[in-house]
């Protein structure tokens, strides 16, 4: 099914954008865990709108609501429902006949025969990370207990970059001081310049996008399998399903193009009785499979698509060329709060993995 993901710990996200309700059924988490609720408040706070320059004007509380799964203080082993109570749609900026460049509007009207629910693009709306994001908390505290951690921040917004992380020490210091902030930062001082980049482009009607740095610190060596179920993959089919991820890269990425192997691979030492590479050019992943150094990757976040600016489309009821502005209330910047929803999805993968080897 296209909106469940994971095998033994399984990720069920259902509800629209301007509907009632929207949620997500967990199943896997371990009968007997205990859930830190006000820290999965704070995650969930970190992709929520709040009112900056960049976030959308919609604000939801983000309120959630446990339907099954949890009793008495503990998990009961059984699906973990939660739902989330939509309650500032405004379905009027919404027109069905409208279909919006850089939406799903015709490929939902395609693939759902023109049944799909065009309000706030519905089913494909970053709404419904929401739901993402507060699996992602509780994959978290599960790790945690199991010594690891992730840390995320910007690397770019526009043409602005932040520093990139060293891909060998990660401490949980600087993971713990990311995720205490909205706009999670390695170098303070660029954050000015990326929000004037922000502030331009909405006083123009228009919209940036960026990259955002991921790394999950901690885990075992071994995780995954090789060829078409390697740890890249399963992370990158969770990634994809983030509505403006568009691309990700292990490691060095796309900088191997520019490297000899002699500068590309890393090399073995041993500390403190254990195996590590002295340097992470391959994202702590090696034949699909993790080697235990932090698995450090990116994923590029396309400019929000709901855009003022006339744009050229075709009206899908009357098939006639048209221009369109688009209404409503959106991001200029969609990057700040995606790094939570990207965050959210390398702990779900990262626990699904550990579950698999029985970790």
């Amino acid at each position: 099914m296209s909106s469940i993901w994971g095998r033994f710990f399984t990720v069920d996200i259902f509800g629209e954008s301007h509907g009632p309700k929207i949620g997500v059924v967990l199943n896997g988490l371990a009968p007997g865990t205990v859930l830190d609720f006000p820290k999965i408040r704070a995650f969930l706070d970190r992709r929520r709108a709040g009112g900056e320059a960049w976030s959308t004007k919609r604000q939801e509380t983000d309120d959630f609501e446990l339907v099954s799964g949890y009793a008495n203080g503990f998990s009961t082993g059984t699906p973990l429902c939660v739902l989330f109570h939509n309650a500032a749609q405004r379905s009027a900026d919404y027109d069905e006949r409208v279909n919006r460049p850089g939406h799903a509007d015709y490929t939902g009207h395609v693939r759902y025969g023109g049944f799909n629910d065009p309000r706030g693009g519905g089913h494909f709306s970053g709404r419904l990370t929401a739901p993402l994001v507060f699996a992602g908390a509780v994959a978290a505290q599960v790790l945690a207990a199991k010594g690891v951690y992730t840390a995320v921040h910007i690397r770019r917004i526009a043409d602005i970059e932040d520093a990139a992380f060293d891909p060998t020490d990660i401490s949980r210091e600087q993971a713990q001081r990311l995720s205490a902030s909205r706009f999670p930062l390695l170098d303070e001082s660029k954050r000015e310049a990326m929000e004037e980049r922000v502030r331009q482009a909405a006083a123009e009607g228009d919209s940036v996008g960026g990259v955002v740095e991921c790394a999950v610190c901690g885990l075992p060596a071994g995780l995954g399998s090789p060829m078409m179920d390697s740890v890249e993959s399963r992370l990158s089919s969770l990634l994809f399903a983030i509505p403006a991820v568009k691309g990700v890269s292990f490691g060095a990425g796309f900088r191997f193009a520019h490297m000899r192997g002699s500068e590309a691979n890393d090399a073995y030492a041993l500390r403190d009785g254990a195996v590590v590479t002295t340097t992470n050019h391959n994202g702590g992943v090696l034949g699909g499979i993790t080697n235990g150094m932090p698995v450090v990757f990116e994923a590029v976040v396309k400019p929000t698509p709901s855009i003022s600016k006339p744009q050229r489309t075709v009206n899908l009821s009357t098939m006639e060329e048209e221009t369109v502005c688009v209404k409503g209330r959106h991001d200029a910047c969609i990057v700040p709060r995606a790094a939570a929803v990207i965050d959210a999805a390398a702990n779900i993968c990262m626990l699904d993995l550990m579950t698999e080897r029985g970790l």
